[in-house]
């Protein structure tokens, strides 16, 4: 136990005396842990005074004990399984080895290191001392995740379908939905794909199994398969807290549910669909944090940035997002809204659905059945006295022909548009019916965009460019070119990506473009002379990524198949 002195330090004590919160901060913490009977450390988080890292640290620096990264941990066998996984949860807890030629003493990951009952629940259980290190909750619990995966839940559902079904036949499950190992199973199922940054769950039923993939960065991955005989109560259940109808196994429904992970709330959206096997499940999960980012994370260069900076100061005008879906296009609108919500301006988005909820901008949630659709809306919209609205996506002439009169009256409209690129775009709005001088009239700037996956910096493995992709990057084949590929190793879960990065061809309305437009050019003639004024095409965008090191050769082409 290096460096403890046998005294017990309380975390505001050690928060206070390296200066990281006052007095005061901690009294008013104290005060409402009191009513809340929330941890301290919680409370603290969620004032915003301090993060799960700081608090990894200051406890490291006055208990001297080390902060570990669990990212890259391997536990041998002996110690995996030491402990029950429900224990390791409850106390936020992980063995991780016996210390050096001694099997007496047992180093131990935790949250919390000053928790004597843990140190005390594991010396009982293995019979060893506790050596403690550090590290932060969430990283214990996603390490645990990681380590230990789906062995629990499995168990606990083979249990339940041997006392369900001895009998080999599916019953209808309406009563015991509640039964606590599909409750267990469901739960767990959304807080590993949050904590492993999913963007979707799959449930898939199969022939004899259920299937279940989530869509981390963009693409699936299987995390289980189940006995096809839970379905029935996976379904049930998540249709109760979706607030779906139970009995209605015919028809695709939708739902939400709203779930804590971690102290962040996540909206998650919920379709069911029949098929041939039984109800499939896909949820989409929505951080309310998520969206809500820094411009700086977007991923822009500064040219880029300077762009799209002065495209935002126009005070009127129609600015457009475009790209398929999941190319980030909603996050990039989010962004430049809470860059624009000030208070001397009046913000009206409407959408379907509302995805994340902002202070101080009005909110309006398509709803067809209402007869509120986005051209009503828009229309009552206009006698709201906005400055700045938002239309979730421009899908008809009517939408886009009121987008246009409301830009032309003094208003900044920014939406999103399903286009491959952004001259593409001037030419579906010419589709959609619009005069052309109309548009040129209305339209301040085009971002197109998608998100390519960032390669692991740990493994990522250099290699020279061939004749054929140089050519495709544009490079000189006189010149040695080095770029990356992916591997896989521990930290990214053998993906050899981890995260996304946007990449952006932004075209910015000039005088000469304009002209164009108003007689009616063609995708190309305002793509050609786009590029005369330094616009970077989304290949172009994405080649710099690659010889960069952030992305992969196949993940520039993927996104820039059609250049």
């Amino acid at each position: 136990m290096a460096g403890y002195s046998g005294k017990k330090i309380r975390l505001g004590e050690a928060l206070v005396l390296s200066n990281t919160i006052t007095e005061e901060q901690l009294d008013e913490a104290l005060a409402e842990q009191k009513t809340t009977g929330k941890r301290l450390g919680e409370v603290l988080i969620e004032k915003g005074l301090i993060t799960e890292e700081l608090i990894a640290q200051v406890l490291s620096a006055q208990l001297g004990y080390p902060v570990v990264d669990l990212q890259n941990i391997d536990i041998p066998p002996e110690v995996k399984g030491i402990v029950p996984t429900h224990v390791l949860k409850k106390n936020k807890i992980l063995p991780i080895e016996y210390a050096e030629n001694n099997m007496n003493i047992l180093r131990v990951v935790m949250a919390d290191p000053m928790d004597m009952d843990a140190m005390d629940d594991v010396s009982i259980i293995t019979g060893c001392q506790v050596e403690p290190l550090i590290a932060t909750p969430r990283n214990v619990l996603m390490a645990i995740d990681r380590i230990y995966g789906s062995a629990e839940v499995a168990s606990a559902l083979e249990e339940y379908a041997k006392e369900r079904f001895g009998n080999d036949e599916v019953e209808e499950i309406n009563e015991d939905v509640n039964n606590s190992p599909i409750v267990v199973l469901v739960k767990e199922m959304i807080e590993k794909a949050a904590r492993q940054r999913a963007s979707d769950i799959h449930i898939e039923p199969l022939e004899k199994s259920v299937r279940i993939r989530y869509r981390i960065d963009g693409a699936l991955y299987e995390k289980a398969k189940y006995d096809i005989k839970i379905l029935p109560a996976m379904s049930a259940r998540i249709k109760i807290i979706g607030g779906m109808d139970i009995s209605e196994k015919r028809k695709p429904q939708d739902g939400r549910i709203t779930q804590m992970v971690d102290r962040l709330e996540y909206d998650i959206r919920v379709s069911i669909l029949p098929t041939v096997y039984g109800e499939k499940t896909v949820m989409r999960l929505a951080s309310k944090t998520a969206l809500n980012r820094e411009k700086s994370q977007l991923g822009l260069k500064p040219a880029e940035m300077a762009k799209f900076d002065h495209i935002l100061k126009n005070p009127h005008g129609i600015l457009l997002v475009t790209g398929p879906t999941g190319s980030g296009k909603s996050t990039t609108l989010y962004t430049a809204l809470s860059e624009l919500n000030t208070e001397d301006v009046n913000i009206i988005t409407v959408e379907d659905p509302v995805e994340a909820n902002i202070d101080g901008i009005n909110q309006v949630h398509v709803n067809p059945k209402a007869d509120l659709t986005f051209a009503s809306a828009l229309r009552s919209i206009l006698r709201q006295d906005p400055d700045i609205i938002m239309i979730g996506e421009i899908r008809d002439q009517e939408t886009a022909s009121i987008a246009v009169q409301a830009s032309i009256t003094g208003h900044l409209v920014v939406s999103t548009l399903h286009t491959n690129s952004s001259a593409s775009t001037i030419t579906r709005l010419e589709d959609m019916g619009l005069e052309p001088y109309l548009i040129a009239d209305s339209v301040v700037g085009v971002i197109a965009q998608r998100l390519v996956r960032r390669l692991c910096p740990n493994c990522k493995r250099p290699r020279l460019a061939t004749a054929e992709e140089k050519d495709l990057m544009l490079c000189d084949q006189n010149q040695q070119v080095t770029i990356y590929e992916p591997c896989g190793c521990i930290q990214c879960d053998n993906m050899g990506y981890k995260g996304r990065i946007g990449v952006y061809e932004i075209m910015e309305m000039t005088p000469d473009l304009k002209r164009i437009i108003s007689r009616g050019g063609n995708a190309d003639d305002i793509k050609d002379q786009a590029m005369k004024e330094g616009m970077n095409t989304l290949r172009m965008s994405a080649t710099k990524l690659v010889l960069e090191g952030i992305t992969s050769y196949t993940e520039m082409l993927r996104v820039s198949f059609d250049s």
